[in-house]
C-alpha cells in the first residue's frame, strides 16, 4: 500500500527500531549503541527513518530522544493493533507523552530494561506471551518461557494494583524457575518506598505464586533485580551496610536474594544466564569441579569448600543480600572466605571484602563465547 513506502521490513533493524519506540514512548538517543550492528549503519537507519517520517528526534532539558513519527505510529497500529494498540492508543505516557524531565526520564529508563530483556532473548511484546494481568483470575499451567511484563501491564488487574502505587519497580520477569521484580537506577542510587515495595512483593507473590501458577511457583520466592549504571552503585550499597544510610530494604530480609546488574553487554549476557536454570546449573558444576561440594552445615552460607575447608560463594550474579550475609558471617567468625566473580566484577568486590575474601575470578569473555555464542 501506497501509505508503507519505505516501511522497514520485519526482523530488520530499523524494525525493531520502531517496536521499541512503540513500547517505550521515547528511547534516549544513546541506547540505540546496545541495538546490533555498527555504529555508522545504525546512524544511517535512523536518518532514513526520520527523512521518510517514521521516527523523529526529540531534544528538550538536555535530553535527546526518539519518538515515533505519526506515520509509523499509523502504520504498527494498522498492521499489528494486537502488538502496540495497548501502548499507542488512549491517554497513556507511551502515547501522549509528557515533557516533564521526570516523564521523560522515566521512560528512558523503562527503555533501558525493554533493551536488556530484547537482547537476552525475553518475551517483552503482547502477542508473543499469556494475557496473565489481563486476562480472569484463574490458574495456568505453566510458565515455559521467559517474559517481561511492564509495570503498567500488571496494573490490568485493576483495583486490587492499587496497593503497589509508589512502587518503583518497572516491571516483573517471569522466567521458567523464578520471579523477579525489575528496577533500574540508572546512574543513580535508589530511594526507596520499604512499604510500597514491601506491598508490591507480597501482591505479586499473591497472584503468581497462589492464583495463576500455583503449580509451578507454589514454593517460589519473589527475588529482585536492580539495574543500575557501572558498579559503584553495588559497592555503595554494601559499604553502607554499617552506617546510618544502610538500604534496609535490599540487606535485611525483605528479599533472600536480590540481584544487581549493569545496564551494558555484561548486564544483558548475566540477565541470559539467570533466565535459563539449566544453563547456570552447568556453570555451577564446571566450578565444583576445583572445589569440594558445599557443606551444608557450616554457619556460613556456601556453594562449595575449599581445601583448606574454608567457604566458597558463587558471587558472579552479585546477590547483594547473599554477598553481605557471606562478608557479614565471615568478620564475625573471623574466617576466610572465597567469592567466585568475572573479572569484570573482581575491582568492586576487593574494594569492599579487602583482605578478608579470596576472590577466584572467571574470564568473561571466555564464559560468554562458551555459553552463549
Amino acid at each position: 500500500m501506497n501509505g508503507r513506502k519505505g516501511f522497514p521490513r520485519k526482523g530488520t533493524l530499523a524494525y525493531r527500531l520502531l517496536e521499541l519506540t512503540a513500547i517505550c514512548g521515547e528511547i534516549p538517543a544513546d541506547l540505540v549503541r546496545r541495538l546490533p550492528g555498527g555504529a555508522s549503519y545504525k546512524e544511517s537507519v535512523i536518518t532514513s527513518l526520520k527523512k521518510v517520517g517514521l521516527l523523529q528526534t526529540y531534544y528538550r532539558d538536555r535530553l535527546r530522544g526518539y519518538r515515533l513519527g505519526r506515520r509509523g505510529k499509523g502504520i504498527l497500529l494498522a498492521e499489528r493493533p494486537e502488538r502496540f494498540s495497548f501502548y499507542l492508543t488512549g491517554n497513556t505516557d507511551t502515547n501522549r507523552i509528557r515533557s516533564e524531565v521526570s516523564r521523560r526520564l522515566r521512560l528512558h529508563r523503562t527503555a533501558e530494561i525493554y533493551i536488556a530483556m530484547l537482547n537476552a532473548g525475553v518475551a517483552v511484546f503482547r502477542d508473543e506471551k499469556p494475557p496473565i494481568f489481563a486476562q480472569a483470575d484463574s490458574p495456568v499451567s505453566v510458565m515455559e518461557m521467559s517474559a517481561f511484563y511492564g509495570s503498567r501491564e500488571i496494573k490490568e488487574m485493576g483495583l486490587e494494583t492499587v496497593k503497589i502505587r509508589g512502587s518503583r519497580m518497572t516491571g516483573v520477569l517471569l522466567t521458567s524457575s523464578g520471579i523477579f521484580l525489575i528496577y533500574n537506577g540508572g546512574p543513580y542510587r535508589m530511594k526507596w518506598d520499604y512499604r510500597a515495595e514491601q506491598r508490591a512483593q507480597v501482591l505479586l507473590k499473591l497472584i503468581l505464586c497462589q492464583r495463576r501458577f500455583p503449580a509451578q511457583y507454589a514454593r517460589t520466592e519473589v527475588s529482585g533485580l536492580l539495574f543500575g549504571d557501572g558498579l559503584d552503585t553495588f559497592y555503595q550499597i554494601l559499604s553502607d551496610s554499617d552506617g546510618k544510610r544502610r538500604c534496609f530494604f535490599l540487606l535485611d530480609g525483605d528479599y533472600e536474594h536480590f540481584y544487581y546488574f549493569t545496564n551494558d553487554r555484561h548486564g544483558e549476557t548475566l540477565l541470559r544466564l539467570l533466565c535459563s536454570l539449566e544453563k547456570t546449573e552447568e556453570l555451577n558444576q564446571i566450578l565444583l569441579q576445583g572445589w569440594r561440594e558445599k557443606d551444608a552445615g557450616l554457619p556460613i552460607e556456601n556453594d562449595a569448600i575449599d581445601e583448606a575447608g574454608n567457604p566458597v560463594l558463587f558471587g558472579y550474579f552479585f546477590d547483594i543480600p547473599r554477598i553481605n550475609r557471606f562478608f557479614t558471617a565471615l568478620q564475625l567468625q573471623n574466617r576466610k572466605g572465597t567469592i567466585v566473580c568475572f573479572d569484570f566484577q573482581q575491582e568492586v568486590l576487593r574494594r569492599f571484602c579487602g583482605r578478608k575474601v579470596r576472590l577466584s575470578v572467571l574470564d568473561f569473555e571466555k564464559f560468554e563465547r562458551g555459553f552463549f555464542l
